[in-house]
């Protein structure tokens, strides 16, 4: 287990892969399930299913919770930034949330050169490129190192198991993916909350290397924060108390977060495509402890794990809700 704090649960349930309710328009994503409800509302599943490399790997107990209950809690903490799309939640793996009609780019906002991705910076540093997302890096940069400030290098949304593809912020304007002022919106917006998540997570001694937003517009037309924020799954937390001795030691950076699998998948030789190596069952209650400890971390409260099968239980929450 990472340092840290993080509760004991019960070994190895049976991770949520899926669920089905008695609701209207069932839409599935790589994490989450969602369904229509009146008023212009949807009510998201989140799963306990992991992806890296743009493909779903497998499913880690707890996990989903972790990253509904900790979105939740950073949706709170944020809202005087950008409006979000939270409404309520009413089991510790579903949020009632505001619909609305997601950009067709991933935010993402860096602060440290680092990654093993093909998307990711220092990926694609180390093969000699200086010019990425429409930013120019000097030569000589180091991995894991802080860049001179946090950037915005925002991606196009890979569908049928496509890669996201880079992009510039121009591009993202020129290509007509978002107009021009809306996106100036949005970067002013994912930089914000990178500082507010740097500020807060500095609190926890958690270092924020990088993370990914999402936005979407309100039936009404109005920017709203959507799917997770700060979370293992879409964020590189550090642990900052040995950021510093690993770094001098040529260690990767400890880490509370999924990046363990992509460097396991990495170093299995996986990069996306082809068969998914099997990784040994240490990785995945390793994941989950390390998923557990940020949330504890981050928000100051002790992990309180609901109760496996998680189906039975979100299908008995969602019966006592009324649906008007």
């Amino acid at each position: 287990m990472t340092s840290g704090h993080a509760t004991n649960t019960s070994p190895d349930p049976e991770p949520l892969d899926n669920v089905e309710l008695r609701l209207d328009d069932r839409r599935v994503g790589k994490v989450r399930i969602s369904y229509a409800l009146p008023n212009r509302r949807r009510l998201f599943i989140t799963t306990d299913r992991l992806s890296a490399f743009d493909r779903i790997i497998a499913g880690v107990p707890y996990k989903g919770q972790v990253l509904n209950q900790l979105s939740t809690w950073w949706f709170g903490q944020t809202a005087d930034i950008v409006a979000n799309h939270a409404i309520s939640e009413p089991d510790p793996n579903v949020l009632i949330a505001t619909e609305a009609v997601p950009l067709p780019v991933e935010v993402i906002v860096r602060g440290y050169i680092t990654g093993v991705t093909d998307t990711a910076l220092w990926t694609q540093y180390a093969n000699g490129e200086r010019t990425l997302y429409g930013h120019t890096f000097p030569d000589g940069l180091a991995k894991n190192t802080p860049l001179p400030e946090p950037i915005v290098t925002p991606t196009t949304k890979g569908l049928n198991n496509a890669h996201d593809e880079p992009l510039a912020s121009a591009e993202v304007v020129s290509r007509g993916l978002v107009e021009n002022e809306l996106w100036r919106r949005v970067e002013h917006a994912a930089l914000a909350l990178f500082a507010r998540g740097t500020e807060l997570g500095a609190t926890a001694g958690l270092i924020l290397a990088d993370t990914k937003y999402e936005f979407g517009l309100a039936a009404d037309g109005e920017l709203l924060l959507i799917d997770e924020v700060h979370t293992p799954d879409s964020s590189r937390w550090w642990i900052a108390a040995t950021y510093d001795e690993r770094l001098r030691a040529g260690d990767e950076p400890e880490s509370l977060d999924k990046e363990v699998v992509r460097r396991a998948l990495a170093d299995a030789g996986y990069s996306g495509s082809g068969p998914i190596p099997k990784l040994p069952a240490e990785v995945w209650s390793a994941t989950t402890a390390r998923y557990i400890d940020a949330y504890e971390r981050l928000t100051g409260k002790t992990f309180n794990p609901g109760a496996y099968p998680v189906g039975p239980r979100i299908n008995a929450a969602v019966a006592g809700m009324e649906i008007t």
